[in-house]
């Protein structure tokens, strides 16, 4: 394979400097027709195509945009990168993913920042420790944060106290009594928020989660919030003999797994037991599937339009908004008489 020119060797061959034809690959003004048309010519003779980031850096413009995400493969990060990603294409931006693994996203994070790599970043769900932040602030990359919070950077973070009370309300305004939770073997924030709004909930119409109804999966895959975890949760209720009227699991992908768990003990959903889940992933409209809907793609595409709001400089007022998750009433928690 043709060793590629190099933007040295066209200089050379037109005889001008590097500066030169960086002015011409960037368009600039300040390059004589004459001068542009030779080195045109020149680019043309010895094949030389300049990189888009070279151009980009070469201009000065923001031009690499990474997301931290602790997976790729959970549906509740995939529908907040859709967003993400059908957005960007409105930008000059080029997309960098990076998965910092879920059991420490944190010293993933800042391995990823370490080697000073992106212009623009965009943090899902990790909390943004010291040192990331000091280097970032040294850095100045522009940030925004979802789903998690630092009182220095714009973010978007969902109500998840808020989610976690509308699923209980809901139960208890059903008629069910003896309710129960499913949760990861993990317990991060939006987790335990979760899982305080609906207990409070229930309190407030008079109920309580019975300890022995409130179990966690043994799986660690997506951090503990998997189809597996949920499987085994039920396993659990199982072993103990007893199940409760209804189950809220603190996502849907616990929810499914507990549904298919539930249908392997010939028992159905609502009628045996009510199931309601969080997120409202694409999958749990065909399980029937009460739900709590985080807007995660809407989410996904307002962080790409306020970083490009701080890219631009248009607005570099901080933007902190709490969004407000709504419930999303299915079959699966109906009160079957």
């Amino acid at each position: 394979m043709a060793k590629k020119a190099t933007i040295r060797e066209v200089a050379k061959q037109v005889g001008v400097s590097v500066a030169t034809v960086s002015r011409v690959i960037n368009e600039s003004p300040h390059v004589s027709d004459d001068t542009k048309r030779k080195v045109l010519d020149v680019m043309d003779e010895m094949n030389y195509a300049p990189q888009i980031t070279a151009r980009k850096l070469a201009s000065g413009k923001t031009q690499i945009l990474a997301v931290v995400v602790p997976s790729f493969t959970t549906p509740y990060f995939n529908e907040v990168l859709k967003g993400i990603k059908d957005e960007i294409a409105q930008t000059d931006l080029d997309l960098m993913m990076y998965n910092t693994g879920s059991r420490n996203p944190e010293a993933g994070m800042k391995q990823f920042f370490d080697r000073g790599m992106a212009d623009a970043v965009i943090i899902l769900s990790i909390g943004v420790p010291d040192k990331v932040h000091k280097q970032l602030q040294a850095m100045q990359t522009k940030t925004v944060l979802v789903n998690t919070m630092r009182p220095e950077y714009n973010y978007f973070q969902v109500n998840d106290y808020k989610g976690g009370y509308l699923a209980g309300e809901h139960l208890a305004q059903q008629g069910f009594k003896d309710i129960g939770v499913i949760s990861a073997a993990t317990d991060p924030v939006p987790a335990v928020d979760r899982r305080r709004g609906f207990t409070n909930a229930l309190q407030e119409h008079g109920l309580q989660v019975n300890e022995d109804f409130s179990v966690k999966g043994e799986s660690m895959k997506h951090g503990g919030f998997s189809e597996e975890a949920g499987f085994e949760a039920i396993k659990k209720f199982q072993k103990q003999g007893e199940f409760p009227e209804a189950i809220f699991c603190l996502n849907d992908t616990l929810a499914i797994g507990a549904m298919y768990a539930l249908s392997r003990l010939d028992k159905k959903v609502p009628e045996d037991i009510a199931i309601i889940g969080y997120d409202n992933i694409k999958l749990s409209k065909y399980h029937d599937l009460t739900t709590v809907d985080q807007k995660m793609y809407t989410i996904g595409t307002r962080a790409i339009r306020r970083l490009s709001e701080l890219i631009n400089g248009t607005d570099e007022k901080l933007q902190q908004e709490t969004i407000d998750p709504v419930l999303v009433e299915r079959g699966s928690s109906r009160k079957v008489k």
